[in-house]
């Protein structure tokens, strides 16, 4: 990852016009446990991977709350999600303040990239190293958007960011279509089976995940580990029944073959010919 002279300040340039010391927060988000988010019309789904350094450990919270209406999801160093999640609470509330009414979630994204973009032009700052996946609601629907540590942001109808998210990525490109039109179960039914698709073959447990919803009349919340694992079992138990019912139509199938073998024993041995030693 050295890039010698190019990369010891974030405001030189390389001369293929390259800033390496944001592409380095950039790659702090990929390093990070994978988080997901999925929004339909009425509803935004935010969900995580809870990643412990060690058995000994807890988890760190990777899903914060805005405001009632707005929810963050983070990728990368916690500490600077957990030093912009408390801006963006703060720009809530003094909106709040001053105009009575909630603050547009867009608006909110926009001061939070200008946030980012200073440290991308200040030598003696450094660029966030955190990715966050912005879910909201308001007068114009539901919203979810990717603001980068480049200090870029996008609005997506569903996203993955974090370690192994490309696996999520094709999930969600497979089935975003039916999203617009999900309801809030299947939303976070959808955010569940994207978070099984970084584990790579880790079992899917409740106490690996954190899932997080908001909608008309919902505010934003965090889902309790019983309500997670019971969608977790709504899908997990299907293949095994799937299984099952296939192997009892095989053993049938087999009776009849075998009967088949002896029923023309007789005429197909005479046919063929015998085997070489």
């Amino acid at each position: 990852m050295f890039r010698n002279q190019y990369d010891t300040d974030v405001t030189t340039w390389s001369p293929t016009g390259r800033l390496f010391q944001v592409e380095y927060a950039m790659e702090a988000v990929k390093q990070g446990s994978a988080a997901i988010g999925l929004r339909s019309r009425s509803h935004v789904v935010l969900a995580c991977v809870n990643k412990a350094q060690s058995e000994l450990s807890s988890h760190q919270r990777k899903i914060f709350k805005v405001d009632d209406h707005i929810g963050v999801a983070i990728a990368g160093l916690t500490a600077d999600g957990r030093v912009l999640s408390r801006y963006m609470r703060s720009e809530s509330i003094n909106h709040s303040f001053t105009y009575e009414s909630p603050l547009p979630v867009g608006r909110l994204v926009v001061h939070l990239a200008d946030k980012a973009q200073v440290c991308t032009q200040r030598s003696w700052k450094r660029p966030y190293g955190v990715g966050l996946l912005v879910g909201g609601l308001d007068e114009s629907g539901a919203h979810l958007y990717y603001n980068c540590p480049s200090g870029n942001y996008f609005e997506y109808q569903a996203f993955a960011i974090g370690s192994r998210s490309q696996a999520a990525k094709t999930y969600l490109e497979r089935r975003f279509e039916s999203f617009q039109e999900s309801s809030r179960e299947d939303l976070i039914k959808d955010a569940i089976m994207a978070i099984r698709e970084t584990l790579q073959g880790e079992t899917l447990k409740s106490s690996l995940c954190t899932v997080s919803v908001l909608g008309v009349d919902e505010a934003f919340h965090l889902l309790d580990q019983e309500s997670i694992q019971k969608v977790i079992d709504t899908f997990e138990k299907v293949p095994e029944e799937e299984e099952d019912a296939g192997e009892g139509d095989a053993e049938p199938e087999a009776a009849t073959g075998a009967a088949g073998t002896g029923e023309q024993g007789g005429s197909g041995d005479q046919d063929v010919a015998p085997m070489e030693i």
